[in-house]
């Protein structure tokens, strides 16, 4: 099927697409420009199915979000994403991130990128198991955890070129901190000591 009028496509179509693809960073700077320069007419493209479109230029991301209700009713709009559930595991490991971006953003202010290796997301995680058989059973689980945060947006694996390093390196994407808000950081938080 062809469009009879493409003129009718608005030209930030692209940018809406991208963004109902995943986030989207500014590191991917012509996107991102075109992003700032279009964000009111995308605002308003979104807003007519109840979507919203979160830009942060000083962390430099951008992504969508479906809220649950408007002014107290609940969304007339079906969910576009299903939601999935995270493991307590994972949820462990997004708060681990996101305390990790804090310390790192209180300590450095030359850069807004942090990398990680998974021996010190290892090193951070067994705190929490004093159990050495459940710390064993995490420890031989953890790159699927770590997996599923990639998957999510929330790390990003880059290549270190050394011999004697075989660990694997990742950013720590910036969206942690949108997405793990300060309530939902404390929320988690409360499960984890419950636990």
């Amino acid at each position: 099927m062809q469009l009879e009028d493409t003129s009718k496509v608005p030209i930030y179509a692209p940018l809406i697409v991208r963004l109902l693809q995943g986030v989207l960073y500014e590191e991917d700077r012509k996107t991102w420009e075109k992003l700032l320069s279009f964000q009111h007419q995308i605002r308003n493209y979104f807003a007519m199915i109840a979507i919203e479109l979160h830009l942060n230029e000083q962390e430099g991301f951008a992504f969508l979000s479906q809220p649950d209700e408007f002014d107290g009713h609940p969304s007339p709009v079906p969910r576009l994403v299903r939601r999935m559930p995270l493991s307590y595991e994972v949820s462990l490991l997004l708060v681990l991130l996101r305390e990790a971006l804090e310390e790192f953003d209180m300590q450095n202010t030359d850069s807004r990128l942090l990398f990680v290796t998974d021996e010190s997301l290892k090193e951070r995680i067994e705190v929490f198991f004093e159990d050495k058989n459940d710390r064993v059973k995490l420890l031989d689980r953890f790159d699927s955890y770590i997996n599923s945060a990639m998957n999510l947006g929330f790390l990003r694996e880059v290549e270190v070129r050394s011999h004697t390093n075989e660990n694997r390196t990742f950013e720590v994407r910036r969206i942690v901190k949108a997405k793990v808000t300060n309530e939902k950081l404390e929320e988690i938080r409360a499960l984890i000591k419950g636990v």
